[in-house]
């Protein structure tokens, strides 16, 4: 916690220096470039006298009265990984709204479970006999969960770009008409019902809806309306907006008369399967068949390999995750590591499997309540100093180079790229969060001396603008690069 009275003791004629550079007296006779001059002396003579955390404190006291910051709620830490000792702080244990920087913690309890080398196979097989180029069985296409299947995110193909491999290995495998149904074989996913609304989507401006994982229950296709490409699309009125399942695209649905959520996955390898027929009719390959869904296949066929698709490595989806702060990849990640886990690809199981997780590496959980995995949820909270306890423990994990690598650069790449464009460029690695009225930022910095420090950042209730609060979030972080 601050110490400004020490602080004030020790240094009051640096201080009033700084003050007077400041302008806090009255103004002089002298011409203004003699007072430019003067406060720009004074204000250096000021900074050589303090030292760099002094500097920082005086930043984080003057903050607390600034018009931005000084209703809000609002916490700060600096961190020392090597003498595990806090540098700084303010309201380091108040619980606060995370936002987008609860994706931390999805993606390293994944990588920590499945390592960052690991890979989600979709397959396509058949059953039955191959005679003269007819398959006198069915095709099946079996899915593990891939988050990124067909999204061109990571890395990952396309729908079509697969659908094509598909149908080449069908070819080559003598497969020119098939007699039987393709068969979608879903036995990682479970009915995923458990969500009534509103609990678990996030209020936005004007009323509005966002629901935050894939698709809904019991909206009619036809009644979706894309979002115009404008400054603000969302509407005056109370509008329902998720990622649509049939088009893979934003929309809106003017009412919502089902009662639950449910997640897009399941609709990936049917997507997937019905554009492979529709192709392979297209191409001359006749399917006489079907498109089925089983989700559990008691007696099941002996079947034969075609070929299989890979996704990207779960590191690079997590890098894109956290590069690009997607929310429905952070979702999907978080029923993964449930199912993988626990054998069950449900919200709850996610939510268990990362909450036992975070106590086994010692997460601090007062003050800590994970309710989804992407943080747009408002239900989330987490205190500062938990948040950088944990990136500072993260720092022993053979993986940590590589999470560290997934995070947004300071002035350079990804949510990170508008700040910090010129003192602390290149030198803050973090992840960003965004709701209405709260901005967060969480992560690494490489201090001038080279040192490596973990800080959290975590504002509610901020007054202004978004542009407003994030100059502030710069400017308080600007004294820590000199510790």
């Amino acid at each position: 916690m601050i110490n400004i009275k020490k602080i004030l003791v020790s240094s009051a004629i640096a201080v009033s220096a700084f003050a007077f550079g400041q302008g806090t007296f009255a103004s002089t006779n002298y011409p203004q470039s003699y007072d430019s001059q003067n406060s720009n002396i004074s204000k250096e003579s000021a900074e050589k006298l303090l030292s760099a955390k002094e500097l920082v404190d005086i930043k984080l006291n003057s903050m607390m009265n600034d018009p931005v910051l000084r209703n809000a709620n609002w916490g700060f830490v600096v961190y020392d990984p090597k003498t595990k000792k806090i540098i700084s702080s303010y309201n380091e244990n108040a619980s606060l709204i995370p936002a987008s920087t609860t994706k931390l913690l999805t993606t390293e309890t994944a990588m920590n479970l499945l390592g960052e080398n690991f890979r989600w196979i979709t397959q396509l097989e058949y059953s039955g006999e191959i005679e003269d180029g007819v398959l006198k069985g069915n095709l099946y296409i079996v899915g593990s969960g891939d988050p990124s299947l067909g999204t061109n995110k990571a890395g990952a193909s396309s729908y079509s770009q697969i659908i094509s491999e598909f149908i080449s290995a069908a070819r080559e495998k003598g497969i020119k008409k098939i007699n039987g149904d393709i068969i979608i074989q879903t036995g990682v996913f479970k009915l995923n019902k458990s969500q009534s609304l509103p609990e678990n989507i996030v209020w936005l401006e004007n009323g509005n809806y966002y629901l935050p994982v894939g698709t809904t229950h019991e909206i009619n296709p036809q009644n979706e309306k894309l979002i115009a490409k404008k400054s603000n699309p969302f509407s005056e009125n109370k509008n329902y907006y998720y990622i649509s399942p049939y088009i893979g695209q934003m929309v809106y649905a003017d009412k919502f008369d089902g009662g639950y959520l449910t997640t897009k996955l399941p609709d990936a390898p049917a997507y997937l399967a019905n554009s492979l027929r529709a192709a392979m009719l297209k191409s001359g390959l006749s399917v006489a068949g079907k498109v089925v869904t089983k989700s559990t296949d008691p007696n099941p066929e002996k079947r034969e390999v075609i070929t299989s698709y890979q996704s990207p490595t779960l590191a690079e989806i997590i890098m894109y995750t956290n590069q690009h702060s997607d929310n429905a990849l952070a979702e999907a990640t978080l029923r993964m590591v449930g199912f993988q886990k626990l054998g069950d690809q449900t919200l709850e199981a996610g939510r268990m499997v990362v909450n036992n997780h975070l106590k086994s590496v010692g997460f601090e959980t007062d003050g800590l309540n994970y309710f989804d995995g992407s943080g747009l949820s408002r239900a989330n909270v987490v205190t500062p100093i938990s948040q950088v306890k944990f990136l500072a423990n993260l720092m022993n994990e053979k993986y940590y180079k590589t999470f560290q690598e997934t995070l947004p650069i300071g002035g350079q790449t990804g949510t990170l790229k508008r700040m910090f464009n010129t003192t602390g460029n290149g030198q803050i690695f973090a992840k960003t969060g965004t709701l209405n009225k709260v901005k967060t930022l969480a992560g690494y910095m490489k201090t001038n001396s080279g040192k490596t420090l973990v800080f959290s950042l975590l504002i509610n209730n901020y007054g202004g603008s978004v542009d407003q609060v994030k100059s502030k979030m710069e400017q308080i972080l600007e004294p820590t690069l000199n510790l």
